[in-house]
């Protein structure tokens, strides 16, 4: 890729795991970048190694005077200091969604999206085409140790792998050369507002895809599947590659007998990678090598270590885990299952947004069907986008887990002075071996340090 004369580029919002992998595209690119958040964060220290430095909260000083343009996260308010310093200084101002899809415009990009899943099969994807020898370069929403435990690559081809989120239509500004769609689902519903309007959603990302380039679609999906004439037909009218993949493909068996992490699901997103790879033209050993070498990502079923109890009779091994949708805690609680048949599962989980757990409610409570024990705890609000729901509290969530599922065993932790105690009580009840999974995608993985 051809350097880009040295600008600076201020971040508004750097933690975040996408704001972030962009900050360190620019910072390849030769570029000055700085950037801002509320709260310092493991992301903040790790950009600091690499010498992006970020101010711990938001004022109009933050903003560089030779700043070329701005990028603000999507969680940040309009009404930010910086941003509107940046307005009357006359500084351009891009969301996150604008500054990915103008770069993905440079590039030929392969786009990763789906309610769930993106970032597994991204690294799975981005892991695969380095081992092929093609050398992307690599957005992705998790910190993988083969990428020196970052969320970003660095490639010597003009290929750029992302991930695309649908949240806040951000996908929809991407302009991919190629894409793998993996699923649709009724997930950030306070932006869409119905399911109608995510499939809507999903079919305009397709018809962004460029002309002749290659689509590979999970043809298990049900939504998906409900859709495919629709996706035929934006295919055929943008003379598009269509491979459907499926578990019952024959292929499938190859790919699930080199795969080490566990659970179907994630058979389906290594089947979608050597699917999308297969068809341009990489070599079949070449994709299931790295394929079989994948230890898993940061906070993606990531063992963690042994519990330190003051009782050395607890036995129990702690995972973190990212999942924040019904779809994903019942994918994850069964892979943990199949993983370690012989154990009891403790499912730690904190709920992300409450708007999220208000128009989810009902599927929520039928989620941790798969764990012997549930401990909630309170609901992860997120900055600028929730307020406090208390008909949808995660204590409300325990009774109505109880009233559905009698036999289900819930505990409502609604003080975390009491976590570790708790925690030691509920493993010394249902007997050892134990795992314990740590699970959410608010700041639940600080607790798992406390454990440890």
């Amino acid at each position: 890729m051809k350097k880009i004369v040295k600008k600076r580029v201020h971040f508004v919002g750097i933690g975040g795991i996408g704001m972030s992998a962009l900050a360190r595209y620019y910072l390849a690119q030769n570029w000055a970048v700085s950037g801002s958040d509320l709260v310092s964060s493991p992301i903040i220290r790790d950009l600091a190694k690499v010498g992006i430095r970020a101010k711990i909260g938001h004022k109009m000083g933050n903003l560089p005077k030779n700043a070329h343009f701005i990028v603000f996260s999507g969680a940040v308010l309009r009404s930010n200091p910086e941003i509107c310093a940046a307005r009357r200084r006359g500084i351009p101002r891009k969301s996150y969604a604008e500054a990915l899809g103008e770069i993905t415009q440079e590039h030929e990009t392969i786009a990763v999206t789906g309610a769930h899943g993106k970032s597994t099969t991204t690294s799975l994807l981005a892991l695969s085409m380095i081992g092929a020898g093609l050398d992307p370069t690599v957005i992705v929403g998790t910190k993988l140790w083969e990428f020196g435990d970052s969320n970003f690559y660095f490639g010597k081809s003009s290929r750029l792998v992302i991930e695309a989120d649908e949240y806040g239509g951000t996908f929809l500004h991407t302009s991919p050369t190629h894409a793998i769609v993996l699923n649709i689902d009724r997930e950030h519903l306070d932006y869409y507002k119905s399911l109608a309007r995510v499939k809507q959603a999903f079919l305009e990302f397709i018809a962004n895809i460029r002309p002749h380039g290659v689509l590979a679609i999970n043809k298990d999906d049900e939504i998906i599947w409900s859709l495919r004439r629709r996706i035929l037909a934006i295919s055929k009218r943008h003379d598009l590659i269509l491979c459907w993949y499926s578990l019952r493909d024959s292929n499938a068996g190859r790919v699930r007998n080199v795969l080490r992490i566990s659970g179907e699901h994630n058979v389906s997103n290594a089947l979608a990678v050597y699917t999308f790879l297969r068809e341009l033209g990489v070599r079949a050993k070449d994709i299931l090598s790295p394929l079989s070498k994948f230890q898993g990502s940061w906070r993606r079923m990531e063992y963690k270590g042994k519990l330190k109890a003051i009782s050395s009779k607890l036995n129990a091994e702690v995972y973190d885990d990212y999942a924040h949708h019904p779809t994903e805690i019942k994918a994850t609680l069964q892979a943990f299952q199949e993983k370690f048949p012989k154990k009891k599962l403790v499912c730690v989980y904190q709920p992300h947004q409450a708007k999220r757990l208000r128009l989810l409610f009902q599927d929520f409570a039928d989620a941790f069907v798969g764990a012997d024990v549930t401990v909630l705890l309170p609901v992860y609000r997120v900055a600028g986008r929730d307020k406090v729901l208390p008909k949808y509290s995660s204590r409300a969530l325990t009774e109505e887990i109880v009233n559905r599922h009698s036999k289900s065993r819930v505990v409502y932790l609604g003080s975390m002075k009491d976590f570790r105690k708790t925690i030691e009580e509920v493993i010394s009840e249902i007997g050892s071996p134990t795992v314990l999974i740590m699970m959410g995608a608010g700041s639940i993985f600080e607790y798992t340090k406390k454990l440890l």
